[in-house]
């Protein structure tokens, strides 16, 4: 939902929210376009909805943008652009707390600028970022791309890097990290109030910020 104020980022679970994912021309959050946009609309932890559109960026699509999403300049050339598309997706997503992985150093950065270019507002939602949860739940995992995360459930990943596939492997992976959550307290970071993950150190264990390197907090596990 468009607003004056930039939404917060939550540490705890929500049973009614929006999964949503971008495919992008690139990984630099500034000059890079959106070329796919999709959405799952979930009610009390049960999808009920879902938005997917393909995005023309009116600028050609790097190769090694489409070996990564398999997303061709031919795809997206009858395509409608972002300023058409925006709109439907910001009513898809209406007031809703959004979901994603590592939105919070990608996608909420692509969104807010989209937002702020477009109609001179940003997206006030909520959001809550399964990367942090993924580490925070997992610390056994060597990585927590969703990919390792859909593999140590035994979600399927076929479609993966598909914005409306990742977004429904995504969701399936939030309700199981939201499980695992429950067994676990929530620690929270006294200087920028995101989640303390467990982390493996030089020198052992320790629970670092999950904003890491932007906030550099550790205690002493």
């Amino acid at each position: 939902m468009l607003g004056n104020k930039r939404g917060n980022k939550l540490n705890k679970y929500q049973s009614d929210y929006v999964v949503f994912d971008l495919e992008t021309t690139g990984t630099n959050t500034n000059c890079d376009a959106i070329i796919e946009i999709s959405a799952v609309k979930v009610l009390n932890g049960q999808v009920v909805d879902t938005f997917s559109s393909l995005v023309n960026p009116q600028r050609p699509i790097p190769y090694y943008a489409t070996q990564v999403n398999g997303i061709s300049d031919d795809m997206v050339s009858g395509e409608p652009v972002l300023e058409e598309i925006f709109p439907k997706f910001n009513e898809f997503i209406g007031e809703a707390v959004l979901v994603g992985h590592n939105i919070h150093s990608f996608d909420m950065k692509f969104l807010w600028n989209a937002a702020e270019y477009l109609f001179g507002k940003t997206i006030q939602n909520d959001y809550i970022d399964t990367l942090p949860m993924a580490r925070r739940c997992l610390p056994e995992l060597t990585h927590h791309r969703l990919v390792d995360l859909a593999a140590y459930y035994h979600i399927s990943t076929a479609g993966a890097h598909r914005a409306l596939n990742d977004c429904m492997m995504n969701q399936q992976c939030f309700e199981k990290l939201a499980a695992e959550g429950k067994k676990q307290p929530i620690r929270i970071c006294p200087v920028c109030n995101s989640e303390l993950i467990l982390r493996n150190g030089k020198f052992g264990k320790f629970f670092g910020c999950s904003s890491f390197p932007a906030c550099r907090y550790t205690e002493n596990f």
